[in-house]
């Protein structure tokens, strides 16, 4: 029996001893409570969760909060429960009818940096169904490949045999924007692979641009590996949930009345006729020896990114000439990913822990598949990647800056070279004759369009444009780069910016005019402390970088302007026990997260005294859930709170701010996921959800060595 695509048949009980080998047997992570689940987490487009307790309480969803829905079923001794999925509207004696399909009951949720597993149970049977997308950040390959396994592992709880089969289907909506839009589907054949496929008729391959958006072009893959007790079949799932429910397997053959749309309309009179790409696993007698099978959900959005009005496809496409070999390769690498997403995981969670404890892990490991599934890996024609991030639920804008900045303490921990595929794209738009001003843009347009600046005021005024802020970015990331790389080479290729940008920090940044930092949504603000903290910080960033390619003249000018506006920072910005929100208003306060770099940077401009007094301070002010973002309101931003506590100088400190996040992730009424704007006294979501900022909760792990070079 052909089990994984191995080149030598494996027997099933050598399989179930496989997969027990590799289950995370003693690897611990949180079982409480959290505002959604991640399940298949890619991109923007490719990014479906469970926003509630159970996976069997309500559809699953797109990150916009639009259904997408799954459904998962089991036939235990002939009697039928759900694993996923709400009742099943299906076809019954010629008639439309809400079928009685009790729910599993779930046991088990646990959450890793690459899966996401549930326990559940019913009549003495044991199932785990694992949500694995093999996102390691070490090999770009497979981190780039669309493709999300579903895998079943069941056993007996008792000491008797079981008869089970399984289904699974996915539903036409996972391929629209909108319900209405006609899709079409076809059956393939992929050598050792039976696969199922459903795109829209139209295919308007990048013609639509914002945020609240769901893919519509490009096609959605249901695969599994050919097997005798395997069947895949496509069209009205009311026939295909029915035939499973009455007799364990999908006795229909695919549907050809198509082009159909997917009527996503709940109880709909003709929801019974909703397309769905369905699989059925006859798996014949369970016993106390785990028996696994799996499919692969994939999908070949043909292009990906427009960049300067040139059309970019998917980093795989490098490798793959079309989502067939791609699934067919994944089909084939199966038990060696597996193996290593336990080994992956299990390093990941115990390096988490050891450095901030249980509860920054728990944040840690949800914020992992978030952080990567709102960025898209493309790749230019000279192989080289860009990495583009989405700002996901705000304005929709594509490569921003000050998502970037946020989100990188992710990537300068697991790979900075995706970092550099994020900056890179800015750098040479920036040098285009196409952006005329002093500092560093903003964005790059409006997702999945990056064909040039589209917020404040564009390319063409200075109106609305985050001037300070976006060139203290860059400066800060460049040095952060260097440091980890052990040499500046990447940041030498882009000088002319850099001093540029440094030149204009020099002369506006230590006193910032009445201008927007990364915090917009708090409005204007004229003489930021933080945001001249950031300039500072970003002046001595530069004298670094100058120094590390031989620039000594300007590393001592520099440095020393860097040194002297942060003894004018820390003279003008003092307030008794704290220091201020802006430079003219005694008696404000605000979080300084910007000063964790000097910390990190080894740069040594402030005092640290500074942190030591805030960090005493923001103790007073904290919450229930958090410590506000300053005096203004009691909302706050999740990154800026870990990056804050990084700054205490020990362990205890450091959990006393982190703690609070986790009461916020079981308590808030939101089932989004994870903002990372909420309100600090009751919980709630004030804005933002899905972002990749949250990749910024990976700062902790930068402390100390962790920023120095690779070994």
């Amino acid at each position: 029996m052909k089990i994984f695509g191995s080149k030598t048949p494996i027997r099933l009980a050598s399989l179930s001893l496989f997969m027990a080998i590799c289950s995370p047997l003693g690897l611990i992570a949180q079982t409480s409570r959290v505002p959604a689940v991640p399940l298949v987490t890619h991109d923007p487009y490719f990014s479906v969760w469970s926003m509630s307790d159970t996976l069997t309480a309500e559809p699953t969803k797109h990150w916009t909060g639009t259904q997408q829905s799954m459904l998962g079923m089991i036939r235990i001794d002939g009697k039928v429960y759900r694993f996923a999925g709400v009742k099943p509207f299906t076809t019954f004696a010629n008639a439309s009818v809400d079928r009685d399909v009790p729910a599993m009951k779930q046991t088990d949720l646990r959450i890793f940096p690459t899966r996401t597993i549930y326990g559940f149970e019913a009549d003495g049977v044991k199932l785990k169904l694992t949500f694995f997308t093999p996102v390691f950040t070490d090999d770009l390959d497979t981190f780039a490949r669309p493709v999300t396994y579903v895998v079943w592992e069941l056993s007996s709880s008792e000491d008797k045999l079981h008869k089970a089969e399984l289904y699974f289907d996915v539903t036409g909506q996972w391929v629209v924007n909108s319900p209405e839009q006609p899709v079409t589907w076809s059956h393939l054949n992929l050598g050792t692979v039976d696969a199922l496929q459903m795109g829209t008729r139209d295919q308007q391959i990048l013609q639509k641009s914002g945020d609240d958006l769901r893919i519509d072009w490009g096609y959605l893959f249901v695969a599994a590996a050919k097997n005798p007790s395997t069947q895949l079949s496509v069209g009205k799932n009311g026939e295909r949930r029915s035939s499973f429910i009455d007799s364990g397997k999908i006795v229909v053959a695919d549907d050809t009345e198509m082009p159909r749309a997917p009527l996503a309309v709940p109880r709909s009179s003709r929801e019974e006729t909703m397309p769905v790409m369905a699989s059925a696993f006859d798996l014949g007698s369970i016993g106390k020896t785990p028996v696994s099978r799996y499919l692969m959900l994939a999908y070949d959005d043909r292009f990906s990114i427009e960049y300067l009005n040139q059309k970019m496809l998917p980093y795989w496409r490098g490798k793959y000439k079309t989502a067939g070999e791609m699934i067919a390769a994944a089909e084939k690498s199966f038990p060696a990913l597996w193996e290593k997403s336990v080994k992956f995981d299990e390093k990941l969670m115990n390096e988490l822990r050891l450095a901030g404890g249980e509860d920054y892990a728990h944040l840690a490991a949800l914020s992992y598949r978030q952080t990567i599934a709102a960025h898209k890996l493309v790749i230019r024609n000279d192989g080289v990647p860009y990495y583009f991030p989405k700002e996901n639920n705000s304005n929709g804008c594509i490569a921003t800056v000050d998502v970037i900045y946020p989100s990188a303490p992710f990537f300068l921990y697991l790979n900075p070279e995706l970092l550099k595929a994020q900056i890179t794209p800015v750098m040479e738009y920036a040098r285009s004759g196409r952006w005329r001003f002093p500092f560093a843009p903003h964005d790059l347009g409006t997702y999945p369009l990056a064909n040039g600046q589209v917020y404040g005021g564009g390319e063409l005024t200075e109106e609305n444009q985050m001037p300070v802020e976006e060139s203290g970015n860059i400066l800060i990331l460049m040095a952060a780069l260097a440091k980890r790389d052990g040499n500046a080479r990447y940041a030498d290729k882009y000088w002319d910016l850099l001093t540029r940008w440094a030149q204009y920090l020099k002369e506006k940044g230590f006193d910032p005019e009445n201008q927007l930092s990364t915090d917009d949504f708090a409005g204007h603000l004229a003489h930021n402390t933080n945001l001249s903290a950031k300039a500072i910080i970003a002046l001595g960033s530069y004298a670094m970088l100058a120094d590390m390619t031989d620039r000594k003249n300007v590393a001592t000018e520099y440095r020393q302007t860097a040194q002297d506006f942060a003894k004018r920072w820390e003279k003008d910005a003092v307030d008794g026990d704290h220091y201020k929100l802006a430079f003219d208003k005694p008696g404000s306060w605000s979080q300084k997260y910007n000063l964790v770099w000097d910390k990190l940077l080894g740069l040594k401009l402030f005092s640290s005294d500074i942190s030591r007094t805030e960090i005493a301070f923001y103790k007073t002010k904290q919450n229930k859930y958090g410590l506000p973002l300053d005096n203004r309101a009691e909302y706050t931003k999740l990154d800026w709170i870990v990056w804050t506590a990084t700054l205490a100088d020990n362990r205890e400190d450091f959990e006393t701010f982190v703690k609070p996040l986790t009461a916020f992730m079981n308590d808030s009424p939101d089932r989004v996921p994870l903002t990372d704007w909420f309100v600090t006294t009751d919980a709630k979501q004030r804005g933002f959800k899905a972002r990749s900022v949250v990749g910024g909760v990976y700062i902790k792990m930068l402390e100390d060595k962790n920023l120095s070079p690779a070994k």
